[in-house]
């Protein structure tokens, strides 16, 4: 098969893959006349955090998208880990496997994320990217999430280096103590997963730059030692409706190696009615679509 049949099977499964998908499965509201029950090519690539002229030129055969665009995708168009496999292999990616961080979704992290929609959850990979958020992580305010692409959505990166230009700083903090404790914790486990994925070339890389560009991390990773994940607490800073104090509990997905960030607020207090303001906010604004 040629470089060029592979391209266009790539585009022709995008395509189909992207129709099979109605916008309410993605927690969309369709807008307007459509021709067809599935995925617009403007919703896809505002999921995906791409352009739909991108969009359209992968369908159409002409373009390679990056590992880390293709992970946006196949978040985007809910894949299932052969899926996502599937397409690595039509893009020409070494498709995820043994020494591999999986970066897909399994259905039990997906239930997670719907069940749990009253509280604010992000799922994290082995290494700390975040791979997906429910409309609650959204609504603190949490846009660096969103804008950010490749290192800048995982969370020992933006700890110890700074985002990239474009990208909004995190909204929220921690007291001294609890930062340090928590930082160690993160080094720990990401050293852990650098010792069970070592094929994975893009975690050894983040690691490299990480020790190169940050002497704290480098002390932490030669004294890092695994451990349980202890209380944490961290204030939310949020443009709307001011700060909001919440519980930060880390879940651990076995399925597909994932962590899930929690943030729980005390039942009845002034932090959870400033939560409860934070969804409403989110859902009055004429830039929220439900997604």
């Amino acid at each position: 098969m040629t470089g060029v049949a592979e391209r266009n099977d790539f585009g022709a499964v995008l395509r189909a893959w992207r129709e099979r998908l109605t916008p309410s499965a993605v927690g969309l509201v369709p807008h307007g006349r459509r021709r067809s029950p599935g995925l617009l090519r403007e919703e896809v690539a505002q999921l995906a955090g791409v352009s739909a002229d991108y969009v359209k030129r992968l369908e159409q055969g002409r373009g390679r998208p990056s590992a880390s665009v293709l992970d946006a995708l196949s978040r985007a168009l809910r894949l299932s880990r052969d899926e996502y496999e599937y397409l690595c292999v039509l893009a020409g990616h070494a498709a995820g496997g043994a020494g591999f961080v999986p970066r897909q979704l399994g259905p039990g992290a997906r239930r997670l994320l719907d069940r749990l929609g009253d509280l604010p959850v992000c799922v994290c990979d082995a290494a700390w990217t975040v791979i997906d958020w429910n409309l609650s992580w959204t609504a603190m305010g949490c846009s660096a999430t969103e804008v950010a692409l490749g290192r800048d959505r995982n969370m020992v990166w933006r700890f110890f280096v700074a985002p990239a230009p474009g990208v909004p700083p995190g909204n929220s903090t921690r007291t001294p103590e609890r930062m340090r404790r928590f930082r160690e914790q993160v080094v720990a486990d990401l050293r852990a997963a650098s010792l069970r994925y070592p094929a994975d070339r893009e975690l050894a890389s983040m690691v490299a730059d990480l020790a190169a560009r940050s002497a704290d991390f480098r002390a932490l990773w030669e004294t890092a030692r695994p451990g349980r994940y202890y209380d944490d607490r961290v204030t939310i800073h949020h443009p709307v409706v001011g700060d909001f104090t919440v519980d930060c509990d880390i879940l651990a997905i076995h399925d597909g190696d994932l962590r899930a960030v929690v943030f729980t607020p005390e039942p009845g207090s002034r932090d959870a009615q400033r939560l409860a303001l934070a969804r409403t906010a989110l859902a009055m604004s004429p830039h929220h679509d439900g997604s």
